[in-house]
């Protein structure tokens, strides 16, 4: 009866403690709670969490997670002269920030960072050989396809990256950016400026009449629109990009769905050049000058709108693959 009486009390004991399923149970919520609440201290101190290669792989990669975390993977050290990766950052810090101090703050989600020299390792864990990339490491599982930001194709202004984080995470976060003084301040600048000539010009506004400066104004408002301006408002690209392997720059961005910054200037330069050689050819037919100067201003006419026309025809074929010229 002796010997039968220790087994049955270490069964009755193991059944009072839950078994062996229920204390694993309690140690997995404990892990999880530990970190939980080290991302929850870390995130009270600043909204993007810089993570090395031990930190992401306890935190992000190993279960438990019920939680999700977003990561920027780029290289912000001088040496590596990745602009595009301090103008991914500032947009980055003010979504982190808009959703760290919003009143809809949780531990659902998290931002981290991981630069390249802090966490080369992730890198190579990861076989990443670009920068900045953003990538979502759901609660559950692991990363998707979409799950990539497509960075080349939306851009990455702090708006474009909340649409994307609210597709994958189901967070929405209302973007709130620092207030920026330089447009009301050009505003003032500018009526300014047209306040002082109506006053000085009181008695003679035949200048608003003049059909040649309001032609001229909305000339250069047409050539900025059909350059993708407004595009550039409103996704946010990159001004350019730079291989970090090979350090060439690219100004054309190589997919017909996306731009670059320096590509709507150089398109603007472009289709001004156009413009301007129409005006020589009409004015060379239209005007009263003597006929040498019509014919010279008839040559530089032509040579502008062929020059500049094929180099936009080069850009164009550069970004239309397999277009039929």
């Amino acid at each position: 009866m002796a010997a039968l009486a220790v087994p049955l009390l270490a069964l009755l004991l193991l059944a009072a403690c839950g078994g062996p399923g229920a204390a694993g149970q309690r140690r997995k919520e404990m892990v999880l709670s530990e970190k939980v609440n080290q991302l929850m201290e870390w995130a009270s101190k600043r909204s993007v969490i810089r993570m090395n290669g031990d930190k992401f792989r306890r935190l992000v990669k190993a279960p438990p997670r019920n939680y999700s975390v977003i990561v920027m993977f780029t290289a912000l050290q001088p040496h590596r002269q990745c602009v595009v990766c301090k103008q991914a950052d500032e947009e980055y810090q003010i979504l982190a920030n808009s959703w760290r101090y919003s009143s809809a703050f949780t531990n659902r989600i998290f931002f981290a960072m991981v630069d390249f020299d802090e966490g080369s390792d992730v890198f190579q864990m990861l076989n990443m050989n670009s920068a900045p990339t953003f990538i979502n490491f759901p609660a559950k599982g692991k990363p998707k396809r979409g799950d990539t930001y497509e960075l080349q194709v939306r851009g990455f202004a702090a708006e474009q990256l909340a649409r994307w984080v609210a597709d994958r995470t189901d967070v929405h976060i209302r973007v709130i950016r620092p207030p920026n003084y330089a447009g009301p301040l050009m505003l003032g600048l500018l009526l300014a400026v047209i306040g002082g000539l109506v006053y000085l010009r009181g008695s003679n506004l035949d200048f608003l009449y003049n059909k040649t400066g309001w032609a001229f104004a909305a000339l250069c408002f047409v050539l900025a629109m059909t350059s993708g301006q407004m595009w550039n408002h409103i996704r946010g690209p990159p001004y350019a990009h730079k291989n970090p392997h090979t350090g060439q720059v690219n100004y054309i961005h190589g997919s017909s769905q996306a731009q670059f910054v320096a590509e709507t200037h150089i398109v603007l330069l472009f289709n001004g050049g156009v413009t301007l050689g129409m005006v020589l050819l009409h004015e060379a037919a239209t005007s009263d000058m003597d006929v040498g100067k019509r014919k010279i201003m008839c040559i530089a006419g032509i040579g502008l709108v062929v020059l500049f026309f094929s180099w936009l025809l080069s850009v164009f074929r550069s970004k239309y693959h397999g277009y039929p010229y």
